[in-house]
């Protein structure tokens, strides 16, 4: 007994490798090789080529498309957007499998197939342990996508497709707020959820499957816009056994009758209640909260000719009763105009635009009431050399929706936003790939205000040919 435990004390007193040699291995049942023992007496290599972990998880399957609207169906009703190869369309293809959770999955990844054979395959790794033996296989599995018009599809086509409309619009001879307002729907895209658009005499109609949502894109407006809405309902059926009704909403929204460069003449009982400003006001912001009409249009502007101009003075501004916060874009000024070069005789007026034109030596009683208003500076270069000068571009909510954008409103819509970067960070600018940098631009004065490449957005389009021929 002695001799035994001498002789287990030194093999326990043996390093790891030799312990490792000294063990027992018999031969596998079927290919011969030295393993060690386990209770199926078979080496893994035998042991993969005769189980199939794969045996219950099915090597085909379906995937309904919908090629209206580019969307796959999750059962039971669910329909979800995902590009081709992409995280989404992973997740749903292996929610399609049955049995895939009694293994455990190690790998997936998409494997290429023709972009028109309708087939997509997923290649998939998973282990699984068979009797204290962990196995590893590879398998390939193959979905059919299948055509499936969805429901809201259907709905549009059988031309009653629309449960809730945004009917915007402006009573205005200028447009230019309809374009501004156009910038920030795409920019925010506040107008993803709707199934279609439609251009108005005043405005633009926005169809919604579902009342939020049209909601949703009436709170944009009103955030963004002076306006004021009203909403309505309407029943279309209603079933008196389940006491279930049917109802088209619709949201009015109308915009403030007004736009930038407008002349009001504000009621008296407003001007006190601003701190006291005068009555005859130029529009850059606008409220419903007191409603006023313009007395001049920008349309009606006419064109001036500088002569002198002399900025207030800071002893000068105190003068001004009701005077709040003072801007740093506009500067009050004196200044002298005639219609004409020919005429001899000086209108006097006093502007806000003190900082962009130029100052003079002159300086006249601050009381005299002017017989012209200054509203903008008007640049000497045509529009229509502007215009080739132009390197940038705007989109729209939707190529076939026309709402008069070649004409002269748009013009001066795109001037706005040439003269005004304020106005510029609140939409999104792309870069014209259709023209190019003109290497004269002696024809545009260097006064002229123009939009740098910096400010400028690289317009990517992405074709998606395989996602098109699904």
């Amino acid at each position: 007994m002695a001799d035994q435990s001498c002789a287990a004390d030194s093999m326990m007193d043996l390093p790891a490798e030799a312990l490792q040699a000294a063990r027992a291995y018999i031969l596998c049942c079927e290919c011969a090789t030295p393993i060690e023992p386990n209770p199926t007496n078979t080496c893994v290599g035998c042991l993969r080529s005769r189980i199939d972990l794969s045996e219950d998880i099915p090597k085909t399957a379906t995937l309904n498309f919908c090629r209206n609207c580019e969307r796959y169906l999750v059962p039971p009703g669910e329909w979800v957007k995902a590009a081709l190869e992409s995280r989404e369309l992973l997740e749903l293809c292996l929610k399609r499998l049955k049995n895939l959770q009694k293994v455990k999955l190690v790998d997936a990844s998409f494997l290429w197939t023709e972009p028109h054979s309708k087939r997509i395959k997923v290649q998939l790794t998973v282990h699984g342990t068979i009797l204290n033996a962990v196995l590893e296989q590879v398998f390939v599995v193959e979905y059919v996508v299948a055509n499936l018009m969805c429901e809201d599809c259907h709905r549009t086509e059988a031309k009653d497709f629309w449960n809730a409309s945004a009917q915007v619009r402006q009573k205005s001879i200028n447009r230019k707020t309809f374009y501004y307002l156009e910038q920030l729907i795409l920019k925010h895209k506040a107008h993803e959820n709707a199934v279609s658009i439609k251009p108005n005499a005043d405005g633009l109609d926005f169809f919604f499957m579902k009342e939020s949502s049209a909601r949703k894109l009436t709170d944009f407006i009103i955030s963004v816009l002076p306006c004021k809405y009203q909403h309505s309902k309407k029943l279309i059926s209603h079933d008196c056994h389940s006491n279930v009704y049917n109802y088209k909403f619709t949201f009015s929204i109308e915009l403030v009758p007004l736009s930038k460069d407008s002349v009001i003449c504000l009621p008296k009982h407003l001007t006190h209640q601003l701190g006291g400003i005068t009555s005859i006001c130029l529009i850059y912001t606008q409220s419903f909260l007191y409603p006023f009409n313009s007395i001049c249009n920008p349309k009606q502007l006419k064109e001036y000719y500088v002569i002198n101009i002399e900025p207030i003075s800071e002893k000068e501004k105190k003068k001004f009763p009701g005077q709040g916060h003072v801007s740093n874009k506009y500067v009050i000024a004196d200044a002298w105009v005639v219609k004409d070069y020919s005429e001899e005789n000086l209108i006097h007026t006093r502007t806000h635009l003190g900082a962009i034109l130029k100052p003079g030596d002159s300086k006249l009683n601050q009381d005299l009431v002017p017989n012209v208003i200054l509203v903008r500076k008007f640049y000497s270069n045509s529009k229509s050399a502007r215009r080739r000068a132009r390197m940038w571009k705007l989109k729209h909510i939707a190529e076939d929706v026309d709402i008069g954008t070649e004409n002269d409103d748009y013009n001066d819509f795109l001037e706005e936003l040439e003269e005004d970067p304020e106005m510029r960070n609140n939409i999104n600018i792309y870069r014209d790939n259709n023209k190019t940098i003109p290497v004269d631009t002696s024809c545009i004065d260097e006064g002229v205000p123009q939009i740098t490449l910096e400010e400028m957005l690289d317009d990517l389009v992405i074709e998606d040919t395989e996602m098109t021929s699904v």
